[in-house]
């Protein structure tokens, strides 16, 4: 693994990387990249560097498909923090799940700030904000995780001795490192990738777990020690995979995004969304599904899972690409009629309306 001075310059090097210079960083939570013309299409995103790495490729793919879009100043990127990159000490399951990484993105987007917004399709909820779409994703990346130790003695899950210690926010890794190994203890890891693998470098840990997409889209391969096989760890729905949401009636956008979209990732993406939605799957509950297009068949795995990762049930399905929903929605419904006792519900005064709310106040505030 690199050393903490390779740790260091990839913080230092990664919004270079993302196509920005740091000078574009500010404490602020929104800001505007580009302020030179006024935009024909304005990006939300987050601001950590993999967010904006996705934001500035979503940028250069609609300058390569619109014309009008290749002129400086006509897609501007405007950064927004979100509460899920504010509250960095408690594990996601304890402060209100995905939509931590959307609420505010949402906000934006219906209040006509930005034009369309671009998610890791891993962060985004099953139910979308009513007046919004989620129509495009672009080409997936490998969606794999990744084995990283500072210990060159570790090469694998399965070389940590007893008692190692091993940092993950995500219940779904947690469940399926410690069916492999109970002895093991799994700890809360939270931040962007540059600052796990400093707190990794630092020794807090003796090993992580990230998803390999986010180290390719940052260029950032060298730091990972193995990426981890299909058998062995599946991978998070939609992981991998990059979606673009905008206004339901915004039908510039609408045009502009669906020149980029990939039908392949859209139906595997689709079809693990329908699998995490039948199982009223959230943060707090280890649920893995993964979906691939071989020969023209479209192929799921999906498992459910204790936290403890000592009961994994699973489900596999096949059919038309076509019907990809069909097919995660049968396979979810299938593993949450076989194990109930799994499944923590999904309640509406929950996540929806953590959703819901800040949306509501915004437009009450923009009418009075």
């Amino acid at each position: 693994m690199p050393t903490m001075s390779r740790v260091i310059l990839a913080l230092a090097l990664a919004p270079l990387a993302a196509g920005f210079a740091p000078s574009a960083w500010t404490s602020t939570a929104r800001q505007s990249v580009q302020m030179e013309a006024e935009p024909l299409v304005r990006i939300g995103t987050r601001g950590s560097p993999l967010a904006l790495a996705q934001a500035y490729e979503t940028k250069k793919r609609l300058g390569e498909a619109f014309d009008e879009l290749k002129e400086e100043g006509a897609v501007d990127i405007i950064v927004l923090k979100t509460s899920g990159d504010m509250i960095l000490d408690k594990a996601l399951k304890e402060i209100g799940g995905k939509g931590l990484f959307t609420k505010e993105l949402d906000v934006a987007l219906l209040s006509n700030e930005v034009d369309i917004c671009v998610h890791s399709m891993k962060d985004v909820p099953t139910w979308l904000v009513p007046g919004t779409v989620l129509p495009c994703t672009l080409p997936r990346e490998d969606t794999r995780d990744v084995f990283i130790s500072a210990n060159p003695a570790y090469k694998t899950i399965k070389d940590l001795p007893d008692g190692s210690v091993i940092g993950s926010a995500s219940l779904r890794r947690q469940a399926q490192i410690l069916a492999q190994n109970p002895t093991l203890k799994v700890v809360n890891f939270r931040g962007n990738v540059q600052t796990r693998l400093r707190k990794l470098e630092d020794g807090e840990v003796d090993a992580t777990l990230l998803a390999h997409a986010g180290l390719i889209r940052m260029e950032m391969t060298d730091f990972l020690t193995s990426v981890i096989e299909m058998d062995e760890m599946i991978p998070a729905v939609s992981q991998g995979a990059i979606g673009i949401q905008c206004r339901e009636d915004d039908e510039k956008s609408l045009k502009y995004i669906a020149a980029l979209n990939h039908p392949e990732t859209k139906s595997c993406v689709d079809c693990e969304r329908a699998f995490l939605a039948a199982l009223d799957g959230n943060c707090r509950t280890p649920i893995a599904g993964q979906a691939v297009i071989e020969g023209g068949v479209l192929k799921f795995k999906g498992l459910l899972a204790k936290e403890d990762g000592t009961e994994i049930v699973r489900a596999e399905s096949s059919g038309d690409p076509k019907d990809a929903v069909k097919i995660g929605t049968e396979a979810g419904e299938k593993l949450k009629a076989e194990s109930p006792h799994l499944i923590e519900a999904f309640q509406l005064s929950g996540e929806e309306q953590m959703l819901v709310a800040p949306v509501k106040a915004k437009q009450a505030a923009a009418k009075a």
